[in-house]
């Protein structure tokens, strides 16, 4: 197991993945990304396999570059401002202390069912993750 922290841009990420992909022969299907998700409020942690970018930049370059979404997600809220001219600001700026501990709690939940995903076990991760009470 790797695990990359990309020195690009945050919207430039999926240089990053795929050049550690390449590097470490890791296919797309055996890669987990995680990253923020604004429609989703601070604490909830999900996990998924497949799919679009939904507007977030990192993986809308990295389905870019591969040419595909058959990656599996870690996806951690940070909840939405409530208008979309204020989206920029919310996700460069620091949440709040009470939205930080709620964040490290879904940080924390994903961590514990990692070795399943890890494992192979990716359905039985993400059905324990789904379920977590805080």
């Amino acid at each position: 197991m790797w695990l990359l922290k990309p020195a690009t841009f945050m919207n430039l990420s999926g240089k990053s993945i795929t050049a550690a992909q390449r590097f470490w022969k890791i296919e797309p299907e055996q890669t987990l990304v995680a990253h923020d998700e604004l429609d989703m409020p601070p604490g909830v942690a999900r996990l998924k396999f497949d799919g679009g970018h939904g507007g977030q930049n990192g993986l809308r370059d990295t389905i870019r570059l591969l040419g595909h979404g058959k990656f599996h997600r870690l996806r951690l809220g940070i909840g939405h401002p409530g208008h979309k001219d204020r989206v920029v600001g919310w996700v460069l700026n620091r949440p709040s202390p009470q939205d930080a501990v709620l964040m490290e709690q879904a940080i924390d939940a994903a961590i514990d069912v990692l070795p399943l995903a890890v494992a192979g076990d990716f359905n039985e991760a993400m059905k324990r993750l789904h379920t977590a009470r805080p």
